[in-house]
C-alpha cells in the first residue's frame, strides 16, 4: 500500500491499552486516548496517525502481553469514510468497513512481550475517526475488568490534525526542479546510455503542477534518442522497502512496442534496469537481465494493468521492498493489480517476474524515455520524493 509540496505532516497518535486481548477505549478523531491496562495479560495496540485533507497514513505497534504466537491478525472497524490503499510490513486488506491486517512469513511469530509494527496508507471523506475494536486472531476486544479499577476513565486530550497537503516529509530524495534551470545539473544529470541522439531533457517554466517549474524529456523515436535526467543520489542507502513517487504528464498514449519512462540500476542484479514504461498500451515493469515483464504480456495480463491518461498530470507510486520480492504500484492512488508481486506467482501476473530469487535494490533513479522500436513522446516530470516511508499523491 508506507510529497508535492513540501509539508511535515504532526502526527496525532492513539494509544490504545487492551485487556484480555484488546479492550476498547474512546477514541476520537484528533483525539488521544489512554486507558490503563486492566490485565496482566492481553495486548497493547498503538495507532498513530499522519493525516492530510484526503488522506492518511496509520503506523499500528502490536505488543503481546499474553502468550506466544505462531501466527497473528489483526482486525478492526472504521466508521468514518476511511478506505485502505496499500500497506506494508502486512497483508492488509478492507471489506466494508472492516481491516484485516495479517502476518508476513517473516514476521509471523509473536513472543510474549514482544512487539510487531506494519503500516498502512489510505483515504478518507467526511470524518477519519481512529478505530476502537481492535481484535487479535478474531478474538473480541473486552472492557476494562470492573472489579480491578472501576473507576478508570480515559483522559482526553485535544490535538491539531494537520490539514496541510501532503508533501515530502523527511524523504532524502525530494524534487519540484524548483532550483533548476535549462539543463539539469547539480543534483541532476542528463544521460543517454550507450549511444546520444536527438532526445533532450530541460527544465520547462511553463508547465509545471506545482510551483513554477517542470523537467520536461522531449523523447525520439530509436534507442539512441532516448534520453534521461538522473539524480546524484545514491538510492541504495534508502530502505528496507524504497517508496518513490512522482507526478507525470505525457503526450502520446502508451505504444503496443516497448518503451520506458523510469529506469533504475538494480545494485542486487549488477546493476541491470528496472524499468518502467509500457508495452502493448498499457502501463509495466521491465527487468533488463532477463526481459521479464509484470504483468506478462498475454491478453489477461496486460488487461489486469492500466494505460496512461494523456494531457494531464498522474500520480505514479510504488514500492519495492528490498529484503523479499515484493512490489506494489499505484496510479493516482489506486493499485494496479497487475503490477503486484507478493512472492507467490500469480498467472499472467508475476510468475514470469518471480524467476528470479533476489529481491531487487535500487541504487540510482532516472526519469526520460527511452524507445526500443519508433516511439516517441513528450513528458513531463515534477514533484518527485524517494523515501523509507510510506508516499502519498
Amino acid at each position: 500500500m508506507t510529497r508535492p509540496p513540501v509539508a511535515r505532516h504532526r502526527p496525532a497518535a492513539v494509544r490504545l491499552w487492551i485487556a484480555a486481548v484488546c479492550a476498547a477505549v474512546l477514541a476520537l478523531a484528533g483525539l488521544v486516548a489512554t486507558v490503563p491496562a486492566a490485565a496482566e495479560t492481553g495486548c497493547r495496540v498503538d495507532y498513530t496517525v499522519n493525516q492530510w485533507q484526503g488522506g492518511f497514513t496509520a503506523q499500528v505497534k502490536v505488543s503481546n502481553q499474553g502468550p506466544a504466537l505462531s501466527g497473528w491478525r489483526l482486525r478492526w472497524t472504521y466508521t468514518g469514510g476511511q478506505h485502505v490503499t496499500g500497506g506494508w510490513n502486512a497483508q492488509v486488506e478492507q471489506n466494508a468497513a472492516v481491516v484485516t491486517a495479517a502476518a508476513l512469513a517473516w514476521n509471523a511469530s509473536l513472543p510474549t512481550g514482544g512487539s510487531v509494527e506494519f503500516g498502512l496508507q489510505g483515504t478518507w471523506s467526511g470524518t477519519n475517526p481512529a478505530p476502537t475494536d481492535f481484535a487479535l486472531n478474531d478474538t473480541p476486544a473486552t472492557a476494562p475488568h470492573p472489579d480491578r479499577d472501576p473507576t478508570v476513565t480515559p483522559t482526553v486530550t485535544p490535538t491539531v490534525t494537520p490539514t496541510v497537503p501532503p508533501g515530502c516529509g523527511d524523504a532524502p530524495i525530494c524534487s519540484g526542479f524548483e532550483d533548476q534551470s535549462g539543463t539539469p545539473s547539480g543534483e541532476w544529470q542528463v544521460t543517454t546510455p550507450n549511444c546520444s541522439g536527438t532526445g533532450t531533457a530541460t527544465i520547462d517554466t511553463s508547465v509545471a503542477r506545482s510551483g513554477s517549474r517542470s523537467l520536461r524529456i522531449q523523447g525520439g523515436a530509436g534507442y539512441c534518442n532516448h534520453v534521461f535526467a538522473a539524480t546524484t543520489r545514491d538510492v541504495s542507502k534508502i530502505g528496507p522497502v524504497v517508496h518513490a513517487r512522482v507526478w507525470i504528464r505525457h503526450t502520446t498514449a502508451l505504444p503496443a512496442t516497448h518503451v520506458s519512462m523510469i529506469t533504475m540500476a538494480d545494485a542486487n542484479d549488477g546493476n541491470r534496469d528496472l524499468r518502467i514504461g509500457g508495452q502493448n498500451g498499457a502501463l509495466q515493469w521491465n527487468r533488463e537481465s532477463d526481459d521479464a515483464t509484470l504483468p506478462e504480456q498475454s491478453p489477461a495480463g496486460v488487461a489486469l494493468s492500466t494505460p496512461l491518461p494523456v494531457g494531464r498530470w498522474i500520480c505514479l507510486r510504488y514500492e519495492i521492498d528490498t529484503t523479499q520480492r515484493s512490489m506494489r504500484t499505484y496510479v493516482d492512488d489506486q493499485e494496479v493489480a497487475g503490477l503486484r508481486v507478493d512472492g507467490v506467482p500469480t498467472q499472467d501476473v508475476d510468475g514470469q517476474w518471480l524467476r528470479r530469487a533476489a529481491a531487487p535494490r535500487p541504487a540510482t533513479l532516472r526519469l526520460g524515455w527511452e524507445s526500443y522500436a519508433n516511439d516517441s513522446d513528450t513528458l513531463w516530470y515534477d514533484d518527485l520524493a524517494v523515501s523509507s516511508s510510506p508516499l502519498s499523491c
